[in-house]
């Protein structure tokens, strides 16, 4: 399966047709010490929003953190359902961030493969990798993906969630990538969707990156 990465960076290039490059052997190895221990959605109250609550553990549990994300399912409701859905099942408990770039982002949700080629969407969202051409009962479960919503006018400014994919549209199934408080990613913008704000320990993230 093709890793789902950032598919446009002013970083050196991770992946090469599906396969790490040196620079993304790397990234990945930095990655495996972060481990994502425990997520919960806590609906306090908000009609329009929600809250997420991300515990992270860091160099063999030295360091821990709790990073909360505001999601907003009015601006995109599909990748805010299917993060609920996925962090309702426990599919993210025990991932690890798999990709952490210094100064760019950290990312994770292959719950699968743990090491950015898998992970999928928590449901049938009428796309298989991509493809809406493809009927549900052609399409295995793994290859289930969701569809771009980052024409939603949220950009990628700093301490913001988005959504990971391969270089081809709606390909998004679980993986999402966390930017630090020093990074704006603006060539990002209508490529990858940002679905919510990380409203506290965007402290802890900026450390780990």
């Amino acid at each position: 399966m093709q890793d789902k990465g950032i598919s446009e960076t002013a970083f050196p290039r991770l992946i090469n047709d599906g396969t790490p490059t040196p620079a993304g052997i790397v990234a990945i190895f930095l990655g495996v010490v972060v481990v994502l221990a425990g997520i919960n959605v806590a609906n306090r109250g908000a009609t329009t929003t929600d809250i997420v609550d991300l515990e992270l553990t860091w160099n063999s549990g030295a360091n821990s953190g709790i990073v909360t994300i505001e999601l907003y399912p009015d601006d995109a409701p599909i990748h805010v359902e299917n993060f609920k859905l996925l962090v309702e099942n426990g599919d993210y408990d025990g991932t690890i961030f798999h990709r952490v770039i210094d100064d760019f982002m950290i990312q994770g949700g292959d719950f699968t493969n743990q090491d950015g080629t898998g992970g999928h969407a928590a449901k049938w969202f009428g796309y298989c990798n991509g493809d809406p051409g493809v009927a549900e009962s052609n399409c295995q479960r793994t290859s289930h993906t969701i569809p771009d919503e980052a024409d939603n006018g949220l950009m990628h400014e700093p301490c913001t969630i988005s959504m990971a994919k391969t270089s081809a549209p709606h390909t998004g199934g679980s993986q999402f990538f966390l930017i630090p408080n020093d990074s704006t990613p603006s060539w990002l913008d209508g490529q990858h969707t940002v679905f919510g704000q990380i409203t506290s320990g965007c402290q802890h993230v900026t450390a780990i990156s």
